[in-house]
């Protein structure tokens, strides 16, 4: 199926990078990015990107192998949940986005709240830790993702024009069905709405 064969690509240019970030002898470098060739043009023939951009992609990352981070923020006001409009496509998501080092997860995800959406939040609690891969209608990706999503209290602010959303709104749980929504999955919107009263965390 396409996502067995969306993991082994993943598994294979994992392997290619940590053998790579390790050894020091020559033949087994070329062998690595000979495997790095083969998960690109696997994943090039299985998707939109080209070959050359899987390849600089791959090739771009250094060292041991991990998945990367992506972190969201569940701010609710009034029974109601905030969404942010991307303006590549038009479509909704949770205001957030990639992990910057330096950063603490938890101050991660404030900063994003705030350049996407225009509100300062504050992060009180750890709601679920997703994989990506396990969400069915997510477009190919060439690497892992974990998302983190965290509850935040709203303090203050309003949306503010910004290079990636030019909307930010709050939707009731009965409105989300008739979203466009990207990086995260309706399920995973309504799983939100579930745990912010309390239990144990999500995750894979």
């Amino acid at each position: 199926m396409k996502e067995d064969w969306l993991t082994w690509i993943k598994r294979i240019q994992g392997i290619a990078q940590s053998g790579l970030a390790y050894t020091e002898n020559e033949y087994d470098k070329e062998r690595y990015h000979e495997l790095l060739d083969i998960a690109a043009e696997m994943l090039s023939s299985n998707s939109d990107y080209s070959f050359e951009k899987i390849k600089e992609t791959f090739e771009s990352e250094l060292g041991y192998a991990t998945p990367k981070l992506d972190t969201r923020g569940v701010v609710f006001k009034d029974e109601k949940i905030l969404m942010v409009r991307e303006k590549i496509d038009g479509s909704w998501t949770l205001p957030g986005g990639w992990a910057d080092v330096g950063l603490t997860p938890s101050e991660n995800v404030e900063r994003e709240v705030l350049e996407e959406a225009g509100y300062k939040v504050k992060a009180i609690r750890l709601l679920g830790v997703y994989d990506r891969d396990k969400v069915k209608s997510a477009p190919p990706f060439p690497f892992q993702i974990y998302k983190m999503f965290f509850l935040c209290e709203l303090i203050g602010g309003a949306h503010r024009d910004n290079i990636e959303t030019d909307a930010a709104e709050f939707f009731s749980l009965n409105e989300i069905d008739k979203l466009k929504i990207a990086k995260v999955s309706p399920h995973q919107i309504k799983r939100m709405f579930e745990l912010k009263t309390g239990g144990s965390p999500d995750f894979d």
